[in-house]
């Protein structure tokens, strides 16, 4: 796979200040910049941090961050999935996994989530590939939201689809052991048909043991 990182960026305004969204970025980007204290959603700040710059330096990784000034206020990742879960089994190198998409709880509601996500699939370069993100209800806000599970569900389902992704069908115990819990999926307009039945097998493992 050729994974071309064409560098983009955009402007937006929040409370008379500027926001610049940019990406993909450079290890040596994220790691000039100080993360926002809110982004803990999944470890610390600084820890955090320091796997974004990892992925950064991935052939396959895209980082694209939301910042203020020299603070990283929100971020979506792009990698291949993990080697332990289920969607690495076929060693797919067209598939891609939307990782974690974070915003500090004092920079939302000015639209940095969709303009990452945006942004993210602006250039094309995501065309030939399956772009999937499990959504799972225990990393959702919902405290600080105050939304319920349904509502969180559905918003995240809103945001995704500005980009393609739309809700697919799976026996993964993990997603199944939950019903807000979902499998979201883009599949690039230059994916090959063998990818997109291969993914299907993965999607449903126990459909085709017998």
């Amino acid at each position: 796979m050729d994974f071309t990182k064409a560098y983009r960026s955009l402007q937006l305004e929040r409370e008379g200040r500027s926001l610049l969204v940019e990406g993909p970025v450079e290890p040596a980007v994220l790691r000039s910049l100080t993360m926002h204290p809110q982004l803990d959603a999944f470890r610390r700040p600084e820890e955090q941090l320091a796997a974004l710059a990892e992925i950064a330096g991935l052939p396959e990784g895209r980082i694209l961050l939301a910042r203020d000034e020299a603070v990283l206020v929100g971020y979506v990742t792009f990698h291949y999935p993990d080697e332990l879960e289920r969607w690495s089994e076929a060693g797919m190198a067209d598939l891609i996994e939307l990782g974690a998409i974070e915003v500090a709880n004092d920079y939302r509601g000015c639209g940095l989530a969709g303009a990452l996500l945006e942004l993210a699939f602006a250039g094309g370069e995501l065309e030939e590939t399956i772009v999937f993100t499990t959504e799972y209800y225990w990393h959702w806000d919902l405290r600080q939201t105050g939304l319920s599970v349904w509502d969180y569900r559905a918003m995240m389902e809103k945001l995704m689809k500005r980009v393609g992704m739309v809700a697919y069908a799976t026996d993964d115990p993990e997603i199944c052991s939950h019903p807000a819990n979902c499998l979201m999926v883009r599949i690039g307009s230059g994916v090959p048909a063998e990818s997109a039945e291969q993914f299907d097998r993965i999607r449903f493992r126990r459909r085709f043991m017998y």
